[in-house]
């Protein structure tokens, strides 16, 4: 309901921003969900909310809907962009928190993840006025340390890809142990049979990329969303 997303490869029509789905049924659900690629929505298979709009719905707005109170429609689309750039957050913090490699950045980022978990806890009007990216300055520095420390006891070369142009890179079967692909555009790419283990891959693009085969055994920062955009394994069984 809240996001816009224009007619593309991942949208099979335009839909602007507060107008419901074609396909949203009356009980929230979509009509579609388990054809979406089939029906031209890959855009939605990838997408993550982090649970943001969970929380706004039970939380925020004390588990009102904006069907049942039209008149909360346009406060709760506007806290979404805010709410969700702060789950993610959350979820990036909590992954860190499960290394053990990182142990001694662990009560700096359990005070952040209290910080930004309190912030997000805000009335609607506080949130819509949240700057967000100043929490993010805090928290980055210490998510690249903790996959620093993580990727250093990988073994290999870990090459650094970070914010790299690798669109339809040939990268079968390559050894890519500990490497960073913090940001990187690796759309399309043959990554086939490769060695993955403690890769970082917080933010990269990974549409169309091909993991088939791949070891990705303790990735970093690898989102389902992320895996749902990459062609797998599962997606040929």
């Amino acid at each position: 309901m809240a996001p816009a997303f224009a007619k593309s490869s991942d949208f099979a029509v335009n839909k602007p921003a507060g107008q419901a789905c074609k396909n949203l049924d009356d009980d929230f659900r979509c009509r579609i969900h388990e054809e979406l690629p089939e029906r031209g929505f890959r855009g939605c298979v990838v997408f993550d909310c982090f649970g943001a709009g969970q929380r706004i719905t039970q939380e925020t707005f004390g588990g009102q809907d904006w069907r049942s109170t039209p008149k909360i429609a346009g406060g709760m689309f506007a806290v979404l962009p805010v709410m969700r750039q702060l789950h993610e957050l959350l979820w990036l913090i909590d992954e860190a928190l499960r290394l053990d490699e990182a142990r001694k950045l662990h009560p700096k980022l359990r005070a952040a993840r209290d910080e930004i978990d309190a912030v997000a806890g805000r009335p609607a009007a506080e949130l819509r006025g949240t700057d967000v990216d100043s929490y993010r300055k805090g928290v980055v520095p210490l998510l690249r340390r903790a996959s620093e420390l993580a990727r250093a006891g990988a073994g290999g070369r870990r090459p650094d890809h970070s914010g790299a142009q690798l669109i339809g890179s040939r990268m079968r079967g390559a050894d890519l142990r500990g490497a960073s692909f913090r940001g990187a555009l690796l759309i399309g790419a043959d990554l086939r049979d490769a060695d993955l283990r403690r890769a970082d891959f917080t933010g990269a693009d990974l549409r169309g990329a091909d993991l088939r085969g791949a070891d990705l055994t303790g990735a970093l920062f690898l989102t389902t969303s992320q895996r749902r955009a990459a062609v797998t394994d599962t997606d040929h069984l």
